[in-house]
Formats: structure tokens, sequence, C-alpha cells
């Protein structure tokens, strides 16, 4: 796939300009966003991705077209799950409604950077050697066993604000409870002090660490293309905002979310051990190809999404005659 410097120059500077008017425009004004102002935006921002994977379709091929949607919902999938670690954290560290879009927007803005890091990590091992397919997938494998883990332990929650960096950052410096508005510090009693807000700045940022750590093997699982790999993430982390307070405790009730991604993310960590197997022709002498179609691997998310969802909406409806 060739894309030229103006199309890479062109792509990076409009989604730049949307990202700045949602920082600096909408996300200057600390609010609760009402329900039309998250709807309208959600919807603008999908038919968005959906009108770029048929542009990518259309001017380098269905091929492109299609890796590009599968690692759209893959990576929009993804950061859902991440949506719901960002909703426990609110709830544990009690931030309150209004002062919650700004610190979604620096925990999306924060893991946009973390992602852009790991994309280009992830291209110089690919064309340092094959083999870094094996570690990728190894890693897709162990996380789907994590996350599988974390279902039916329900364990999640403790991890998300009482991490290593929180409770270094809780030794290392002074802190107050209190948010000051979107203030990450204060003079209080004449000493400079952190405010609560820049803890939670901290768990969201470890939070989009660790979901980048995860999601980008993900993605090359799916496409080997940076350029499509870069702007697969950006558009799954646009309008995630919105949908966290279109949402609210709806995402509570997708009960079965983190374990559809766990087969995901083991499916495709499969994919990537297969491929590497493929580029040194070991699957060949085994007697099989270990190629799989991009029409496989999406009919694997797209099913497993559905089944996701259907599932959870089941749950959730028969667990208020449970109670």
């Amino acid at each position: 796939m060739h894309v030229t410097p103006l199309a890479w120059t062109l792509t990076i500077v409009v989604l730049l300009a949307v990202l700045a008017l949602d920082v600096f425009v909408v996300g200057r004004r600390p609010h609760e966003p009402s329900t039309r102002e998250n709807a309208l935006a959600i919807g603008m921002y999908v038919g968005a991705a959906l009108l770029f994977g048929v542009g990518v379709a259309w001017m380098m091929g269905p091929a492109y077209g299609g890796q590009f949607i599968a690692g759209w919902l893959t990576e929009y999938s993804l950061s859902i799950d991440n949506l719901f670690i960002f909703l426990i954290i609110m709830s544990r560290l009690s931030v309150p409604r209004h002062l919650q879009q700004f610190a979604l927007l620096v925990g999306i803005i924060l893991a946009l950077v973390l992602r852009g890091v790991f994309i280009a990590l992830g291209a110089g091992l690919i064309q340092l050697f094959s083999g870094v397919f094996f570690l990728f997938g190894g890693f897709l494998i162990y996380t789907s066993i994590g996350l599988a883990k974390d279902f039916f332990e329900k364990d999640t929650e403790e991890e998300a604000t009482d991490n290593l960096a929180t409770r270094w950052v809780k030794r290392r410096f002074r802190f107050t409870e209190e948010f000051h508005g979107t203030q990450l510090r204060i003079r209080e009693d004449g000493r400079r002090t952190w405010t609560a807000m820049f803890l939670v700045i901290v768990a969201l940022g470890t939070a989009d660490l660790l979901f980048a750590l995860d999601s980008i093997p993900a993605i090359y699982g799916l496409t080997s293309e940076p350029y499509l790999v870069l702007t697969a993430n950006i558009f799954a982390l646009m309008g995630l905002r919105q949908l966290y307070f279109l949402l609210g405790n709806l995402l509570k009730k997708l009960v079965y979310l983190s374990l559809g991604l766990s087969v995901i993310l083991a499916f495709i960590g499969v994919k990537l051990v297969l491929h590497a197997m493929h580029e040194y022709h070991l699957d060949t002498r085994l007697g099989f190809d270990g190629e799989i179609s991009l029409g496989v691997s999406l009919g694997v998310i797209v099913g497993t999404l559905a089944v996701t969802t259907i599932a959870s909406i089941i749950a959730s409806r028969r667990s208020p005659s449970q109670d």
C-alpha cells in the first residue's frame, strides 16, 4: 500500500484539527454533555470512520478497506473496554460529573499519544524481523487469558485505581483529596499541593498505557500498514468521551464485553503466530497454510461482538428478576 506524503499530511492535519476543535472549543468548558449532543457527536464520528473505510476501499482496493474496518472495529471494542475502566476510576475517585468531561478528554489525548508511540515502535520492529509476530501473538494470547481471568474473578476494579503508578505518586508528592476545578496543582497553606484531579489523570494514563500495549499488537494482526493502523486507532478514540456520558451506567450492562474481547485477542494472537510461521515457511513444512484470510477475521470479530452484545442484553434483562 503506497500512501503519498501529501495524503499522510492531509490526514494528520484534518484529524488533528478535529481533535483540536474538541479540545479547545467543546472541551474548554467543563460540563456534562446533553444526550442530543452526545448522540450527534457519536453518529458523526462513526459515520466518518465508515466513510473513510469506503474511501480507502475505493482508492486503495477492497482488501485495504476491509483491513481498516476490521482494525477499527477491534480498536473501538478495546476502547469501549478502556472506557469501562475509566468509569471505574471516575466512580472510585469520586470525580464530580461536571469535571468528568475534562478528565476523559485528557485520558483520550494520552491514549492517542501512547498509541502513536507504540504504532511507530511496532512498525520498526516488524521492519527489523518477522519473528516479532511470534512475540505479538504470544502476548495477545497471554492478555486474552488475563481478560478471561479478570472476568471470572471480578478483580479489575481494585487494580484500576490502586496500581504501582498511583501508589508511587501518593507516596512521593503532597496531595489534597479535594477537586479544584480542572487544576492539577494549587497552593495550600503556602505549599504547592497536587489536587485529586492529578491523581485521576495518573490513573487514566496508567490504564491508557496498558490498553495501548494490547491494542497495537492486535491491530498489527489485522493489517501491517502503518497508515491504516494509525487512522483506525484515531477513529476508534473519537467520540469515546460522548459515548461515556451517553451510555453512563449502561456500560456496566455489557457484562460479557471483556470475555468477548478475550476471544478476539486470542484469535488474533493465534493469527499472528500462524502468520509468523508462514513467513518462515514452517506451516508448509507441517503441511498446512498458516494464513487466515481477512474475510475469516472480519467474520470472527463481528460475530464475537454480536454474540457478546446479545448475550449481555439478555443477561441485563434477566438480572432484575434475580436480585
